[in-house]
Formats: C-alpha cells, structure tokens, sequence
C-alpha cells in the first residue's frame, strides 16, 4: 500500500529541520509553524479613513489572571501598534526587537519611525529562522498597524518571513473566514467607528456562541493626531 506524501517525508526525516526542503518543495517544519499560528486568538486590522486600528479577542477566561498582564495588541511606539496569532512567547521576542528599533530611530533621526520599516525588521529575522539550522521557525505571525505621514497602514508577515501591505486582515483562529468576509464588506471610506462595528459584526458571525465582546481588545491610532488610544470590553460598544 502506498503511504501518503505527508507520512512518507516524516518517514524519510524531510521534517526533522526547517532548512531540509521535501521532494515536493516544501519546508515542512515552516508549514507546521503556520499551522501553529492559526491555532492562536483572532485579530482584525483595518485601514480606514480616519485612521486604522486593531481589535483582538484575547481569549482570557480565567478570572484569577489579571487581564492587564495579558494584552494581545501591543504599543510598538506612540503611532504603532501590533497584534500576534501563535505562541505568544516567540511573539514577545519580536515585539521587543520592534519596540527597540523604533527607540534608536527616534534617538538617531528625531522623528517617528515608517510602519513598513519595522515589519521589514521583524520579516528578516524570521526569515533568518527559515534558513540556518539549530533552531526553529518563529511560530506567530505579526499584524503592525500605524501612521506614516497622516497616511494609515497595515502590514502583516507570516512565519516565513514574507510581509505585505493590506487594507484590512486577519490572522490566528478562522484568518480565512474572517477575510472571505472583508473581501466581501470592507470598503476604503469606512470611518474608524464604522470599521470597528464591521469587525465585531463579523467576529460574532464567525465565532457564533462563542464571541465574547469582554474578551476583546481595542487599539485604534488616528491619522489627526497619531496617537494610540485602548479600549476593553463592553467598552468597545460605547465607541
């Protein structure tokens, strides 16, 4: 009997490291990475015409934990903001390095840092975990959203280091279905208020009973004044 293509790579060990490429092709610890990613909590990002702005479920029920310590979309400078899907731990990594680089920009140049610049960052070290062996791929992708000259902007790179520009996306649970919906809705005039009741009408489509809106994460930057403002929960309908 013939053994399928998946268990005959493992079987010949094509998957034992992420720079040994398939006979088909494939990177295969790089595929179980993405794999990876859609097992983490959903977030949307979307530009709109006032701005742009994340909203993320965290997936917090525990009350014990103190929901502070575990925020899913995070200040990258005082005008970016950014959201992971994955395992959270590889993501702080990032984070942190995409945090750094937007100090030593504005301490060597004196004024805020282009979003496309830091996802370039984090894309090439991802990259670098595709490429030499002794360690794993990064298993999260990354959505930074933010203002480049009163021009919003969203970028979103996968866990092979790829990155692209978007005027709305999806990453982590049900990415596919959420983005099925934003072809079909999403427009470029939407406001920020506008924007942000099309996501959470389209989160509680996809999750069904399971959509929460106490769980969710705000962040929203306007294009006026490029600064980041964060709203939890029920909150978010007062918006």
């Amino acid at each position: 009997m013939d053994m399928p293509i998946d268990m005959h790579n493992q079987a010949m060990g094509y998957d034992r490291t992420s720079t040994m490429f398939s006979p088909e092709g494939h990177l295969l610890q790089v595929e179980y990475a993405e794999k990876t990613v859609r097992l983490g909590s959903s977030s949307i990002g979307m530009v709109c015409s006032d701005g742009v702005f994340i909203i993320a479920d965290r997936k917090i029920e525990d009350k014990l934990i103190v929901k502070d310590s575990a925020n899913k979309i995070y200040e990258i400078d005082s005008h970016i903001i950014a959201s992971a899907a994955g395992i959270v731990s590889d993501s702080r990594i990032l984070i942190e390095k995409a945090q750094l680089l937007c100090q030593q920009h504005r301490v060597t140049y004196d004024s805020p840092i282009e979003p496309e610049l830091v996802i370039k960052e984090i894309a090439n070290m991802k990259q670098q975990f595709t490429q030499y062996g002794g360690a794993r791929p990064f298993g999260v992708s990354v959505m930074i959203a933010g203002i480049n000259s009163k021009k919003p902007e969203i970028y979103t790179s996968d866990v092979t280091g790829n990155y692209f520009s978007y005027y709305a996306n999806a990453i982590g649970e049900n990415d596919d279905k959420i983005k099925e919906e934003l072809r079909e809705k999403y427009k470029q005039n939407l406001t920020i208020k506008q924007g942000i009741k099309l996501a959470i009408e389209i989160l509680e489509k996809v999750q069904g009973n399971k959509f929460n809106l106490k769980r969710c994460e705000l962040v929203y930057v306007n294009k006026e004044d490029s600064k980041l403002k964060r709203i939890e929960g029920e909150s978010i309908k007062e918006l």
